[in-house]
């Protein structure tokens, strides 16, 4: 793998003029993509879609102060996980979020699934007949039983548009099936222990709270394929403190990504800015 003394070869003068030393975690995000070291990860992964994902990932910090403001090899490194399992980065479809937090003070982004993101592995993995996770109104839950998993719910009977729970259910191709439901208590007990940033909950809480049980379920009873592993894998790792490790990802054909390996070739070497 490629050194830092060779991400800076690349950033210098176009006439062999040294300019002052750079540290790849100040410079901005698509200074860093247009250089050849990190513009290869991604075409790694995604060949010939690489330049319009690269775009995407400009485009996405370009229009967020947020993330603008993120050490940039996190958001690289957050994009090139989603980049892995081959979904968008659009904030608006719901896939998958690259989002801000704070880590010992310093702004730095990760990378979430949305619930979106979940049911489009389950879908490629080709195992699944019927997937979905719903909000449940007030008036809808007629009954819930955790054992047995019997539930009912009429839509008929929704008395408001307050949310009191979320419900989520699968049917495999061989008939298998599972259901889940968590009231509302539960999700805040969930969110209050687990997340390390509150801007997905903050931007949509429905949709982060669909994503919980959706995850849950799979998690307990779902067929995972190897790319819904490192979704899983990669989502939990980002969101709850039980997992500090960035995963190993896997690709569809075996090859295996390390992002740490990619954050410190990013780093500035031991002593390098002490003179």
């Amino acid at each position: 793998m490629a050194s830092t003394e060779a991400l800076k070869e690349q950033m210098r003068g176009q006439e062999g003029k040294t300019v002052q030393k750079v540290d790849p975690n100040t410079v901005p995000v698509k200074t860093l993509l247009n250089q050849e070291l990190f513009k290869k990860k991604f075409e790694d992964v995604l060949g010939a879609r690489a330049p319009q994902f690269i775009a995407s990932v400009i485009n996405l910090v370009g229009n967020d102060k947020y993330l603008a403001g993120c050490n940039p090899i996190s958001v690289i490194s957050a994009c090139l996980v989603a980049a892995t399992l081959d979904l968008p980065i659009d904030k608006n479809l719901g896939y998958a979020w690259i989002v801000p937090y704070k880590e010992k003070g310093i702004p730095k982004a990760q990378f979430q699934m949305g619930y979106r993101g979940y049911v489009q592995l389950a879908l490629r993995s080709g195992q699944y007949r019927s997937i979905n996770v719903i909000n449940v109104h007030e008036g809808e839950l007629v009954k819930w039983d955790p054992l047995t998993e019997e539930m009912k719910i009429d839509f008929n009977q929704k008395m408001s548009d307050k949310v009191i729970g979320y419900a989520a259910y699968f049917e495999l191709l061989n008939g298998f099936k599972k259901a889940e439901y968590w009231d509302m208590q539960r999700i805040l007990e969930h969110k209050n222990k687990f997340s390390k940033s509150d801007f997905g909950w903050n931007k949509d809480f429905n949709a982060m709270a669909r994503k919980t049980v959706l995850r849950n379920l799979l998690n307990h009873w779902g067929i995972l394929s190897i790319q819904m592993q490192n979704g899983m894998s990669a989502d939990m790792a980002a969101t709850e403190d039980s997992a500090a490790e960035a995963p190993l990802l896997i690709t569809d054909d075996g090859e295996i990504i390390d992002l740490e390996a990619l954050q410190e070739t990013a780093e500035p070497e031991a002593g390098e800015n002490n003179g």
